[in-house]
C-alpha cells in the first residue's frame, strides 16, 4: 500500500457506513491521512453526531438502513452547512452519482473504493475550505481596512520599530503591540504577517473593542445554529478563518474578563470550540496583539489576567506617537494625499512650507488617523495644489490648540491632549458619541471611559 501524506490542514470527518469492514479500514486510514474521524454505523448515528459537533466533511454511504446517505446530507445542510459531502455507492450507474451532486454532494465514489482516490478528494475538500477561508478573510480585513496601508517615514524611530519585526516576523513567537489610538499598531502586525512564513495564508484583524461582550465570543470561536437566542444560523469564527495564517486581537485590553481565560486556554492548547459544540477542534493560528492600555496597570486593578500578559507578551514592538517623529509628517503627509488623489505628478508641489510647517508643530493626540482625516480635509476644499494653512481643517486654530502649540504644550499631559482632540470632537459632532468615537478611531465604550476619566480628574482638582 502506497504511504500516505498527513496533511498540513486536517479536517473533521464524518464517516457513516454500515459496513464494519470498512468502518475499520477508515478508522485506521483516515487519521494517517492526517485528518479526525468520527466512525458511524448508520445514518441514525451519524444526524446525532451532526447535532452534537460540526464537521468538514461528511464521507456517507448512499444505501443505509434507517437514514439514506442522501437524507444525511439534507440534514447536514441545516446541522453542519460549512461541510463537503463526499458519497460511497456500490452501483456505478450515473443516476445515483447524479442524484448525490444534485442534493450538494461534492464528489462520490464508487465501491469499492480506493484509498489514493479518498486522498485526492480529501486534499480538493482542504483546498476549497482554504480558499473560503481566504475569500472570508479578504472580505473582513476589506470591511476593518483603515489609515495607511503601509509603515511610512524614515525616522529612527521608526526604523527601530521595522527592525524588531523583521527579527520577530519569521518566529511563531505572540507579539504585542504597544501604542497610542490611531498610530498604526494594524500596520505594524500586517508587516509582521507579510514577513512571515504564513504570509500567503489568511490575515485577519479585530478590535476587540467594537464588539458587544454578548457576541466577542461568537466572532472569534464561532457558533452552531441555536446555540444561543438569535444564532439562526451557523457561524465560523474568526480563528477558524484565519487557520494557517495569523489574527490580530487590537485593543486586547478591552476583551471582557469573561473571555480572557477563553483566549488564555486557546493560546496554550491551540484547539477552539464554537459556541454549541461539544468537541474541540486545532487551528493553527499565530496571535498578534495590540493595546493603547496599560496593561500592567489592568492587571494591578485586577481587570486583565496577569497570566494571560505574560502569555501574549512574548516579544513586543513599540509604536512611536506621530509627535514623537515629526521628521516623517512630510513624507506622510504627501502618501496620504496621493491615496486621495491617485495621479497626481510626483514633481507637483502639494503643500507650502508654510502648510507643511504647521502640520509638524501639531501634536496630534489622534497620531496619524487623525492627520489622515486633516489631509482628506484639505484635498476637499483645496482646488488648486499646493495645499496652504487655510485648507487644514479650523479645528487647529482653536485656542486650546494654539495653547498646545505654545511653550506650555510641553507641560500638558497625554490625557489633556487626548481630551482636547474629544473635546473638539464633540463640539463638531453636537455631542453625537458613537460619531466621536468613529472618527477618533476609538470605540464607544473607551470613548466613555476616557470622558468619565477626565470627569473624575476635574471633581478631584
Amino acid at each position: 500500500m502506497k504511504k500516505t501524506e498527513k496533511s498540513d490542514n486536517p479536517l473533521k470527518i464524518l464517516f457513516a457506513d454500515d459496513e464494519e469492514s470498512l468502518q475499520e479500514l477508515m478508522s485506521l486510514e483516515i487519521p494517517r491521512m492526517g485528518h479526525e474521524v468520527t466512525v458511524c454505523p448508520d445514518g441514525l448515528t451519524a444526524e446525532a453526531a451532526l447535532q452534537r459537533n460540526t464537521y468538514d466533511c461528511l464521507l456517507v454511504d448512499l444505501d443505509m438502513p434507517g437514514l439514506s446517505g442522501i437524507d444525511v446530507i439534507e440534514r447536514a445542510l441545516t446541522l453542519s452547512p460549512e461541510a463537503e459531502a463526499i458519497v460511497l455507492t456500490g452501483k456505478s450507474s450515473l443516476e445515483s452519482a447524479v442524484a448525490a451532486l444534485r442534493h450538494g454532494a461534492f464528489d462520490y465514489l464508487t465501491k469499492p473504493c480506493k484509498l489514493q482516490e479518498l486522498e485526492k478528494l480529501l486534499k480538493r475538500v482542504v483546498e476549497k475550505r482554504e480558499m473560503n477561508n481566504r475569500y472570508r478573510a479578504l472580505k473582513h480585513q476589506l470591511q476593518q481596512a483603515e489609515g495607511t496601508p503601509q509603515l511610512v517615514g524614515n525616522s529612527d524611530a521608526l526604523q527601530k520599530v521595522r527592525d524588531r519585526i523583521a527579527k520577530v516576523a519569521p518566529t511563531n513567537s505572540t507579539v504585542l503591540i504597544r501604542g497610542e489610538t490611531g498610530s498604526g499598531k494594524e500596520l505594524v502586525a500586517r508587516a509582521v504577517h507579510e514577513q512571515s512564513l504564513r504570509s500567503q495564508k489568511p490575515f485577519v484583524a479585530i478590535n476587540c473593542g467594537s464588539l458587544p461582550e454578548n457576541l466577542i465570543e461568537s466572532e472569534l470561536f464561532g457558533h452552531r445554529k441555536g446555540s444561543y437566542t438569535g444564532a439562526n444560523e451557523h457561524r465560523v469564527g474568526l480563528f477558524e478563518v484565519a487557520h494557517g495564517g495569523t489574527i490580530f486581537l487590537d485593543e486586547i485590553g478591552e476583551l471582557p474578563k469573561s473571555l480572557q481565560a477563553t483566549l488564555l486556554r486557546v493560546l496554550e492548547s491551540g484547539e477552539i470550540r464554537r459556541l454549541g459544540d461539544n468537541e474541540s477542534f486545532e487551528v493553527d493560528v499565530r496571535v498578534l496583539c495590540a493595546t493603547h492600555c496599560g496593561l500592567e496597570k489592568m492587571v494591578t486593578e485586577e481587570n486583565f489576567r496577569q497570566d494571560l500578559m505574560f502569555r501574549i507578551n512574548t516579544f513586543e514592538i513599540m509604536l512611536p506617537p506621530l509627535r514623537d517623529r515629526t521628521e516623517d509628517i512630510p513624507q506622510i503627509a504627501e502618501h496620504l494625499y496621493r491615496r486621495f488623489h491617485a495621479g497626481t505628478s510626483p514633481d507637483e508641489p502639494l503643500f507650502t512650507p508654510k502648510a507643511m510647517k504647521y502640520l509638524q508643530s501639531q501634536p496630534w493626540p489622534g497620531n496619524v488617523r487623525e492627520l489622515a482625516n486633516a489631509i482628506e480635509h484639505a484635498t476637499i476644499l483645496c482646488d488648486q495644489l499646493p495645499i496652504t494653512v487655510d485648507h487644514l481643517p479650523q479645528r487647529f486654530n482653536s485656542s486650546q490648540v494654539a495653547t498646545v502649540q505654545s511653550s506650555e504644550r510641553a507641560a500638558m499631559t497625554l490625557q489633556e491632549l487626548e481630551m482636547v482632540a474629544i473635546q473638539k470632537a464633540l463640539d463638531r459632532y453636537e455631542g453625537n458619541k458613537p460619531a466621536v468615537a468613529e472618527e477618533l478611531g476609538i470605540s464607544l465604550k473607551t470613548l466613555y471611559n476616557k470622558i468619565n476619566q477626565a470627569a473624575k480628574l476635574d471633581k478631584s482638582a
